[in-house]
């Protein structure tokens, strides 16, 4: 990995951390690379467990380094956050603007800085706001604070952003990193993997399904789940009055996902 970010992984969390501070964190195209590769090996690697993004201080991301056009710059990370099949929260312990902001919204969870300054400002440059903007926040603050935000370009605070539902948490800048590696070291030591990576693809991908498209599938990922290694670790610690051990594999007992158009729903295997 490149000195733009810093990569660490301990007790099944990565802690990705975007490393150019005198540009307050702004993304260039080989940041966005290296994200991206990074983003691939949490999803693969079943000894990670849950994954942290952050910035190196004082800012989380103040958008797209547009000093030198050498190449495009975009928010569309690959796989975005959201797809990454455990979960991702964004540690936004500074200012986050444009490319950055748009970033936070992509994960799992939030938290966020009291004092930061937050936009999506595009419109006030000329051009939209990328990075599935237009997708992610309406469906977390509703449509009409995702259109004072997106068509004003205006900038807002932790307060207002905890005030929408865009943040989980409002804190102060220093706390916000413990405060998402806490989370994390929870959801590692708590949580079943392979329910959490379901759990967490069901919710985004549910968005666009029917209702009784969700229950059914709610119905077919347990009876999968019920055949996993952790399914049977549940059952037995609750026999065995104990807490269970879990080693499940996401990657090994993933079920085939099929959302082809035309199916009634997704096929599971």
């Amino acid at each position: 990995m490149s000195s733009e970010l810093l990569v660490d992984v301990s007790a099944g969390i990565a802690v990705l951390t975007l490393n150019r501070p005198a540009q307050q964190n702004a993304v260039t195209p080989a940041m966005a690379a290296e994200l991206s590769a990074a983003l691939h090996r949490c999803d693969a690697e079943d000894a990670i467990r849950a994954v942290v993004i952050t910035g190196t201080p004082p800012a989380f991301c103040a958008g797209a380094d547009l000093s030198n056009r050498t190449g495009e710059v975009s928010a569309t990370i690959d796989p975005p956050p959201w797809q990454v099949r455990k979960p991702v929260i964004a540690a936004v312990n500074g200012h986050a603007v444009g490319i950055g902001l748009a970033l936070a919204l992509q994960c799992d969870l939030r938290y966020m800085a009291r004092d930061a300054v937050y936009g999506l400002n595009q419109v006030r440059r000329g051009v939209l706001a990328d990075g599935y903007a237009h997708w992610t926040l309406p469906r977390l603050v509703g449509m009409a604070n995702a259109a004072d935000i997106m068509l004003t370009g205006r900038t807002f605070d932790g307060e207002e952003a905890k005030a929408m539902g865009l943040a989980n948490s409002c804190l102060d800048a220093g706390e916000v990193l413990p405060t998402a590696l806490a989370v994390a070291h929870d959801l590692v030591s708590g949580s079943a993997p392979l329910p959490v990576a379901l759990t967490k693809r069901l919710m985004w991908e549910g968005l666009g399904m029917s209702p009784t498209m969700v229950g059914q599938l709610e119905t077919d990922l347990n009876q999968h789940v019920g055949k996993s290694i952790d399914g049977g670790e549940a059952m037995a610690a609750f026999r065995d009055r104990r807490q269970p051990n879990w080693t499940g594999s996401v990657s090994a007992e993933w079920p085939a996902w099929d959302t082809k158009s035309g199916t009634e729903r997704p096929v599971l295997d």
